[in-house]
């Protein structure tokens, strides 16, 4: 299931990483743009984003860019009357021009080699020391062609199964010795550390680079939660807080990258919540009848008995891990809908009728309080399932918590 999963999102997302081809994002775009333009990028920038809302595009986009700029060697007249070149400083152009430069085609295929990339890895066998080159093959085909995966969805590209990502010590040890040396071509050295979540305690050996790196320099860390990183390295950052997309343009690239019907984007948008990767995901699945099982579920759950509710749990333990996480996010589409009816009228809500119906149906089952503990159990239940819960014992153990929520209001969903 996984590899159908990944050949379809590189289907979709084969394209190059300038600016003009990262979804959303204008205004960051544009501050990324004055910090290069006006001579104050940061050596050390943090892209904090979450699961599919860009961070890793964009920032590939912005090392790009920052290792193609021409260099330019200005000329001056010395005191006695000749002409020395001074030391050759970047020369600005556009993001959306940048594909005219030479180096450009270099950055863009990720063989630059002032471009460098650290990111978690597995031992190939035990006993390996792993470092990211190892696997820079790997990372290309996964960047090019999958820029908003999550570090799941690469782990899972290189055999990783069950195994924990790392980025070990001995990976910090040749970050040192890679940014020791002068560049080769670009007046920059960029360094893009993907998930430094990652990097345990052996990340501190860097926090002398970070601090006090060596002349131009740039590191750019992607991250999707600052909890998880060390402290000591967050604070030697400057922090770049990338939101989640905007529903206009997750719909707009569904349907003009994506190839989705505008009805099918606008019902995914409303899912996804900002997340492009779910989008694709849930696109590729857009043809399941998640209202039919959800009537199956809840009919089992309030009417036909732990006979019918046997049977759903053995059809849903089948489905696997990313089809159990977008039926449960259909549901909690369906209940916040429902609670918008409520609250601004069905009028202003716009749905699919049969999506409508059902939401009102829902209302007529539970209050909004009831709903807040379901959609609360539904978001608990997809965390554990990112963590390989058992499915049928998590699932017994959701029908049995949600029918307690509800037993008071017994309201069957009929067709």
């Amino acid at each position: 299931m996984f590899a159908h999963s990944l050949f379809y999102l590189r289907t979709i997302l084969n394209r190059s990483m300038l600016f003009s081809d990262i979804i959303g994002h204008d205004a960051i775009k544009q501050h990324l743009v004055e910090m290069v333009e006006h001579n104050r990028l940061s050596h050390a920038l943090l892209f904090l984003a979450k699961e599919g809302a860009g961070g890793l595009p964009l920032a590939m986009a912005f090392a790009q860019y920052i290792v193609s700029l021409p260099t330019e060697a200005p000329v001056v007249e010395d005191l006695f009357g000749g002409m020395t070149a001074l030391a050759p400083t970047p020369a600005f152009i556009h993001p959306n021009q940048i594909a005219n430069e030479p180096a450009y085609l270099r950055a863009d295929k990720l063989v630059h080699p002032d471009l460098h990339f650290t990111y978690p890895v597995i031992p190939r066998k035990s006993g390996d020391k792993p470092i990211s080159s190892d696997y820079i093959e790997e990372w290309r085909s996964f960047v090019q062609t999958m820029p908003y995966g999550n570090v799941y969805d690469w782990l899972q590209s290189i055999g990783a199964d069950n195994k924990q990502g790392n980025i070990t010590a001995e990976e910090c040890n040749q970050i040192i010795k890679e940014l020791s040396l002068k560049s080769f071509e670009s007046k920059y050295k960029v360094l893009l550390v993907w998930m430094p979540e990652y990097l345990g305690k052996e990340g501190n050996k860097l926090l002398k680079l970070i601090e006090e790196p060596p002349p131009n320099t740039i590191f750019l860390l992607v991250a999707e939660n600052e909890e998880q990183m060390l402290a000591t390295i967050l604070s030697r950052c400057q922090l770049v807080r990338i939101p989640a997309l905007d529903d206009k343009d997750i719909e707009q690239a569904l349907i003009e990258r994506a190839k989705a019907s505008e009805e099918t984007a606008r019902q995914i948008t409303g899912i996804c919540e900002g997340n492009y990767r779910e989008a694709l995901q849930l696109l590729q699945h857009a043809d399941e009848d998640w209202q039919s099982l959800l009537r199956e579920w809840l009919n089992a759950m309030l009417k036909t008995g732990p006979a019918a509710q046997l049977k759903f749990i053995d059809e849903i333990s089948r489905l696997g891990r990313e089809k159990q996480k977008q039926f449960l996010r259909y549901f909690n589409h369906l209940l916040e809908q429902s609670i918008r009816i409520r609250v601004i009228g069905e009028d202003l809500v716009k749905l699919a009728e049969p999506e409508k119906d059902f939401a009102k149906r829902l209302n007529k089952i539970a209050s909004v309080s009831q709903q807040e503990c379901i959609i609360e159990e539904l978001d608990k239940a997809a965390y554990y399932i990112e963590r390989n819960a058992h499915a049928k014992m998590l699932f017994q153990a959701l029908t049995i918590k949600l029918y307690h929520i509800i037993q008071n209001k017994t309201l069957i969903l009929s067709n």
